[in-house]
């Protein structure tokens, strides 16, 4: 019981700490993009630093419901101490896109049941979930293909991915480009599929950046990769 006390008040003292660093600047920034939360993420890493890894206090702060502590906890955690159950609860809780992406990235695909989630979430009704099981298959796509039926995926891409909600059609033309960069034989395809769907390809894209249009970027990407050097 000690031991509860002890934790329910850490929260209390981070959750403090988080408050300390709340910018209403940086909040106006961050929810224009959809997140609700005020904290400059390299002051969360400081904190995060100096909490070092507290798998206990991660879950607690998850908890809270909280976006900029759930961000903390991601970092503060054990990727591989979750269950298999508990990151799916986890991950349907996770609305705000920061903290979806970072669950996937630095939580799901370090876990032993990245793959299991991987098949089971890509075909879920819910498209926020199924984008995420979109990421883990670009990731295998650009890690670990074997075993993955690219041209089946390509196909899934061709005749969802224009009326796609937006989040996972974000991911299913990240998965389309990841194809074409990494595997020359379905290059082809996925650049026709690109250019008949015209997924992205007005999207306002900075100076110096690739655009997210994925005939643009795989081409870019793939001339980067034949470099000298």
């Amino acid at each position: 019981m000690a031991g509860t006390a002890l934790t329910e008040t850490t929260v209390a003292e981070v959750m403090a700490e988080l408050a300390a660093i709340e910018d209403a600047k940086t909040r106006e920034v961050n929810e224009k993009h959809g997140d609700d939360h005020g904290v400059n993420l390299g002051k969360l890493r400081a904190l995060a630093k100096r909490l070092k890894t507290q798998q206990d206090l991660a879950r607690r702060l998850w908890q809270t419901d909280d976006s900029a502590a759930r961000l903390l906890a991601m970092l503060i955690c054990r990727p591989k101490a979750f269950e298999r159950d508990e990151l799916d609860v986890m991950l349907r809780q996770a609305r705000t896109p920061k903290v979806h992406d970072w669950l996937v990235n630095y939580v799901v695909k370090k876990n032993p049941h990245a793959e299991e989630l991987r098949v089971a979430w890509s075909a879920d009704p819910d498209p926020v979930v199924a984008s995420a099981g979109w990421a883990l298959t670009t990731e295998r796509v650009a890690k670990q293909p074997e075993g993955l039926d690219l041209a089946g995926l390509l196909d899934v891409i061709e005749a969802q991915m224009k009326d796609a909600p937006d989040r996972l059609q974000w991911a299913m033309n990240h998965c389309l480009a990841q194809i074409g960069i990494e595997h020359a034989g379905y290059r082809a395809r996925a650049i026709d599929i690109g250019e008949r769907l015209e997924v992205l390809k007005d999207y306002p894209t900075s100076p110096g950046c690739t655009s997210p249009f994925a005939p643009i970027w795989i081409t870019e990407l793939v001339r980067r990769q034949d470099l000298p050097g």
